[in-house]
């Protein structure tokens, strides 16, 4: 990206004519900043596909702005800023629609001790047991949580239909929900 090269002036002439219905300035705008816009577009992460249709979706917004610009000579500005914000939502889109993994129905772990691995296993079964009492979105939800190092909470809500503000307040009712249950069945100790 080379801003600083950008002939500022140049390009807020060929705007103003293009603002008038020069065609052909605005022709000359689009393959005199195009390749810029192109590559902010790739410095955002996004691939040579995404990055195009980023670009033509800045030209579509400068068209539909014309009567908006109100400083021609911070265009080139205006037009990186527009292409930045649109490829970061491609970006969060691309990262909402990547599926995320399959998940086990139950976690596996390392065998412990035999005495150990009985009570574990005995937590286990019933901590299980306790999930699926649980309704199907809290089973859903704590699964994720569970197997899920980090997970993306726009693609959770995407994935169970709920929105993203409302997963972690979610999550602590279900863990409040799964907790009362353990601790009422009284078949063993949860500390």
């Amino acid at each position: 990206m080379n801003v600083a090269k950008t002939d500022h002036s140049r390009v807020a002439a060929l705007f103003d004519a293009a603002r008038e219905g020069d065609r052909a300035a605005l022709d000359e705008l689009v393959s005199l900043l195009t390749p810029l816009l192109w590559q902010v577009a790739r410095d955002q992460g996004l691939d040579a596909d995404q990055a195009g249709d980023v670009v033509q979706t800045t030209w579509l917004r400068l068209l539909g702005s014309f009567a908006e610009i109100r400083s021609p000579v911070a265009l080139t500005g205006w037009l990186i800023t527009v292409t930045k914000r649109e490829a970061w939502r491609t970006g969060e889109k691309r990262q909402v629609e990547r599926p995320l993994p399959e998940l086990p129905e139950r976690l596996t772990e390392a065998a412990p001790a035999p005495e150990e691995g009985v009570l574990r296993e005995d937590q286990r079964v019933r901590l299980w047991r306790a999930v699926d009492n649980l309704p199907e979105r809290c089973r859903s939800l704590l699964r994720i949580v569970a197997f899920v190092h980090r997970p993306d909470y726009a693609e959770v809500g995407a994935r169970l239909g709920m929105p993203r503000g409302s997963i972690g307040p979610t999550r602590g009712r279900c863990l409040a929900r799964l907790r009362e249950q353990l601790l009422a069945n009284g078949e063993g100790d949860w500390l």
